[in-house]
């Protein structure tokens, strides 16, 4: 595993994504795919557990992995627990091999923060993506961390270069955790939690109304 990034300024960031999309736009086969599908519409699934501790590090490791119906020059991670490290190269591998790939991406984020930025490229749908962040609480404790995930994607059409965003698609809860009450629920869709009301008062357990004392 990497180590992981502590905070890096602003400037760093935008001047990480530039080059990063640079890069991808020159390196990418299908710059022609915005003339068959539409990248704004794609599809990502994806899931978090407990990660891999890392040296000199007491902070609960989150592991995300995800992958794309098509090729992503970037995403986002956004969480609603504050992140407090972020490992700066995520590991790509293909769904239909197994194997690992040259692609690869570079992430950075504010810390504390609660959202990591990645650019890079996967250059064909079907690319799994597996990293991790670390948190300031247990993985299991509440509120549980579910993370937001929004990809980008910039190619050429027509000679002009033009980003694609899609998303927000929810992570989940972490796996691996004891149900509770919020579990069957996520960040984008919710449980509902019943409260039930209490069957004391003017009716006994079967139900009838308690006998009033006479008085003497």
């Amino acid at each position: 595993m990497h180590a992981l990034h502590p905070a890096h300024r602003k400037a760093t960031w935008w001047l990480v994504a530039i080059v990063g999309s640079t890069l991808a736009l020159l390196a990418n086969p299908a710059i022609g795919r915005a003339e068959e599908t539409n990248p704004n519409n794609d599809s990502c699934l994806g899931s978090i557990a407990a990660g891999q501790p890392e040296a000199g590090s007491e902070e609960q490791q989150v592991q995300y992995t995800f992958y794309c119906n098509g090729p992503i020059t970037g995403y986002q991670l956004q969480a609603q627990v504050p992140v407090t490290g972020v490992e700066g190269q995520p590991l790509a591998s293909s769904i239909a091999t197994g194997k690992s790939l040259t692609d690869t991406f570079s992430c950075s984020g504010e810390i504390p923060g609660y959202a990591l930025n990645c650019v890079g490229l996967a250059k064909t749908g079907y690319e799994t993506i597996t990293g991790q962040f670390a948190i300031g609480s247990k993985l299991c404790v509440e509120p549980r961390v579910d993370p937001l995930l929004t990809v980008t994607y910039a190619y050429l059409e027509k000679g002009v270069v033009t980003q694609a965003i899609s998303g927000p698609y929810d992570l989940g809860r972490p796996t691996g955790c004891k149900p509770d009450a919020l579990s069957g629920g996520n960040r984008l869709n919710p449980k509902t939690i019943v409260v039930k009301k209490s069957a004391k008062g003017k009716k006994g357990k079967k139900g009838k109304k308690q006998a009033t004392p006479k008085k003497k």
